[in-house]
């Protein structure tokens, strides 16, 4: 067991919450392990009914609170900040813009945390490489080469996918409930990996916790990797409907993608119909090797959308 550490975790958004979640579960079940968060001061101070519980939960929970903007402060006093822990996990997202993941990278490896977990919860940039239809995807390349390229901070990198819900995001256009519709993107036969974040978080901790020490290394996990036609079917035979199916092609991706160059949701269907590093095997995962359980789709969607009206003759039968 991992002893004697101190866990700053960046960001308190689904994922950040759940991870702190469940490292405070884990780390009570260790020896001097301690969970702090980093926060904006108008989060902590917010009068927002949802921030108000959620910063409550936390410290309930006994999770430090720190204060600072990772969009606003400079490398150098985020180094400063991060210098007082052994582990830090990233789980901001790209909402900070162009160039505030390189500049967590860099103030991590300039605070000389033993360990950073950067914020690559997501496809597989390594097969997708440089110069792909979502430019900030190159960022996350920039980070993996400044991890690789020094030896002073252990780094695990944790691949997982889309996050589960986002498939059924109306606005990202696969699964879209309201039109009783499902879009391939690619092809039927084209495939996704998908992860809640309950079960990133969970299989994060378990990752962090490990013996032997898991160190850098790209670990790939998964809830489930399905075709957008097992999608499909799965929405059908879970629902009791019959959704319309369009399969979105390449080419016609890429003219929709011109014709609003800027739209980063177009940029993501871009890359997910082209098919590369967004699907691996179950079988090769961390989880299914280590024989821990995680959420199929069917599962997700019988939790979370059994029960939900759907449009007017769309059942099945």
């Amino acid at each position: 067991m991992l002893n004697d550490t101190s866990i700053l975790v960046l960001g308190a958004g689904e994922l950040g919450m759940a991870m702190l979640r469940t490292l405070s579960r884990r780390a009570g079940h260790a020896t001097n392990v301690t969970i702090a968060v980093l926060l904006r001061a108008s989060t902590i101070a917010s009068s927002e009914p949802a921030k108000q519980k959620d910063v409550a939960e936390l410290r309930s929970l006994g999770i430090e609170l720190v204060e600072a903007d990772l969009s606003v402060q400079t490398s150098d006093e985020l180094a400063t900040l991060f210098s007082r822990f052994d582990t830090v996990i990233s789980c901001t997202g790209f909402v900070g813009g162009p160039g505030v993941q390189r500049k967590i990278a860099r103030a991590a490896l300039d605070a000389g945390v033993k360990r950073y977990f950067p914020w690559q919860f997501g496809v597989d940039y390594d097969i997708i490489g440089r110069g792909s239809a979502q430019d900030l995807f190159d960022e996350q390349l920039d980070v993996r080469d400044l991890l690789r390229a020094q030896s002073r901070t252990e780094w695990v990198i944790v691949s997982t996918g889309m996050f589960t819900s986002f498939l059924f995001e109306q606005s990202f256009g696969v699964v879209d409930l309201a039109a009783n519709t499902v879009n391939a993107l690619g092809s039927w036969d084209n495939a996704v990996t998908v992860t809640t974040a309950d079960d990133i978080a969970a299989l994060t901790a378990e990752i962090v916790f490990a013996e032997p020490r898991i160190a850098n290394r790209v670990v790939h996990i998964a809830g489930d990797t399905i075709t957008y036609r097992e999608v499909a079917d799965t929405v059908d035979g879970v629902l009791g409907v019959k959704v319309h199916r369009n399969e979105w092609t390449v080419p016609e991706l890429e003219r929709q993608l011109a014709e609003a160059p800027q739209d980063g949701l177009r940029k993501y269907r871009v890359v997910f119909a082209q098919g590369r590093g967004v699907a691996w095997d179950m079988g090769q995962t961390f989880n299914a090797q280590r024989g821990l359980g995680a959420c199929s789709l069917e599962e997700w969607v019988r939790n979370n959308l059994s029960g939900l009206s759907v449009p007017s003759g769309s059942l099945a039968g």
